[in-house]
């Protein structure tokens, strides 16, 4: 997989992008992930990429000269052409089906990092094959959740984590449920046990006692998770046990 990153704060992504599981990814060649600095495609000698908007108000917006030279200089064409993506909270809202779609249907993507107030509308009509917002809130700028998309993605690529299980155990891979509560050592911390059923051994109920723990925080935390689930008969808790 190749992702690139446009931005204008290259540094406030290499620094994340080196480290951990993204950086151990792309030393073992798994991805490939480039950063690229917006002003590099403004043609001004004050690398100037931002003007106010027409019809007044605050802020600055992104200008389209800028953006589209460097959208059509790093997507590639024909085959190689990579799926342009803007992060911006008026996109779909990332979930976690979506990321396992995109890590299997596309091998190239050029991820696009607003700031100010924004870009300008013809570069989203004309260039931008995709919106995706991480959340209902506001940032600085677009480099942060471009990260989180990156990591999402990375961490789904198979070899990256070594063990392929620990993936589909995490909070809405599987069965869409949140993850429940873990332990490790000691047995006993400040009088607190760990459950008698993860020291049995018997593995069958180790399993459905951490569905139904997975199923008791869903259901007290994220009730909005199972409620199209309980329309086809999904088995859900009657009582919150955790």
């Amino acid at each position: 997989m190749t992702i690139d990153l446009l931005t204008l704060f290259p540094a406030m992504a290499q620094g994340v992008l080196g480290e951990s599981i993204l950086g151990r990814a792309q030393r073992a060649g798994l991805v490939e992930i480039r950063v690229h600095q917006l002003r590099d495609y403004a043609k001004d000698k004050h690398r100037i990429v931002d003007d106010r908007p027409f019809g007044g108000g605050p802020g600055m917006v992104m200008k389209a000269e800028p953006l589209v030279d460097a959208i059509e200089h790093l997507r590639g064409e024909g085959e190689n052409r990579a799926r342009v993506i803007f992060l911006t909270p008026e996109g779909t809202r990332l979930e976690q089906m979506k990321v396992r779609q995109m890590v299997r249907d596309y091998p190239r993507l050029l991820l696009v990092s607003g700031h100010y107030e924004g870009i300008d509308e013809r570069v989203r009509q004309g260039w931008i094959d995709e919106e995706i917002s991480v959340g209902d809130y506001i940032l600085s700028n677009g480099t942060v959740p471009a990260l989180t998309l990156i990591d999402a993605m990375v961490r789904l690529i198979p070899g990256v984590l070594g063990n392929e299980e620990s993936a589909g155990d995490d909070s809405f891979e599987g069965e869409g449920l949140l993850e429940g509560p873990q332990y490790t050592r000691p047995e006993v911390f400040r009088g607190i046990t760990v459950p008698d059923v993860l020291l049995s051994g018997h593995h069958a109920e180790i399993a459905a006692w951490r569905r139904s723990q997975a199923l008791a925080r869903t259901e007290a935390r994220r009730g909005d998770l199972l409620e199209g689930k309980k329309q086809v008969g999904f088995p859900v808790l009657k009582e919150n046990k955790l």
